[in-house]
């Protein structure tokens, strides 16, 4: 081959493209990752404080934290994975039925052998993808609730928002009472 037959960049007059970009632009999978393990470490954390087993093992809260976090760290590693391998959106459920079937299957075959990495493996694919599912069609209605300009309680409710009117007056109210509140405990003194 002689080196007139390679072509290089320079010589061809077609526009590279540029190449996609792994990374979005709401946050790092670092990011969410460990944002997301943190929050498993804690949820488990209070799962094993409101444990009946905590009285017997006092240390049971810590290791249900460290066993959510390492279950959440672990699906959640292998969904964004997935996600940079297949260039795809965060919204795409597939991501998280393959992510959870290796996760699952690493983590099945750590504690039961070939077996449960199998059981895991479906199991974490299919809660995984379910949980994936609610918080994706749950997403909207928590954006809806943020975008409300006010929240009004049902009549029967016993906390009552004031207006500015009402609100002054009981301002007024509280500055008059406040006075006979500190004499009153002076004299007793």
């Amino acid at each position: 081959m002689a080196s007139g037959d390679r072509k290089s960049p320079e010589q061809t007059n077609q526009a590279l493209s540029p190449p996609t970009p792994i990374v979005q632009e709401n946050g790092t999978p670092t990011k969410r990752v460990l944002i997301t393990s943190l929050l498993a470490g804690v949820i488990g954390g209070g799962t094993g404080l409101v444990s009946k087993h905590r009285i017997a093992h006092p240390n049971i809260p810590t290791v249900y934290a460290a066993n959510f976090a390492i279950v959440a760290g672990c699906y959640c590693g292998a969904r964004e994975s997935v996600r940079i391998t297949r260039r795809s959106e965060h919204d795409d459920l597939m991501n998280s039925a393959i992510g959870g079937l290796f996760s699952g299957a690493l983590l099945g075959r750590l504690q039961g052998g070939p077996k449960g990495a199998i059981r895991y493996s479906l199991v974490f694919a299919a809660v995984g993808t379910a949980f994936d599912y609610a918080t994706l069609k749950g997403k909207p209605m928590l954006e809806s609730y943020r975008n409300m300009e006010s929240f009004k309680l049902p009549e029967w409710s016993p906390i009552k928002v004031l207006d500015e009117e009402a609100l002054a007056k009981k301002k007024a109210q509280e500055e008059k009472i406040f006075p006979e509140r500190v004499l009153g405990k002076l004299n007793k003194e």
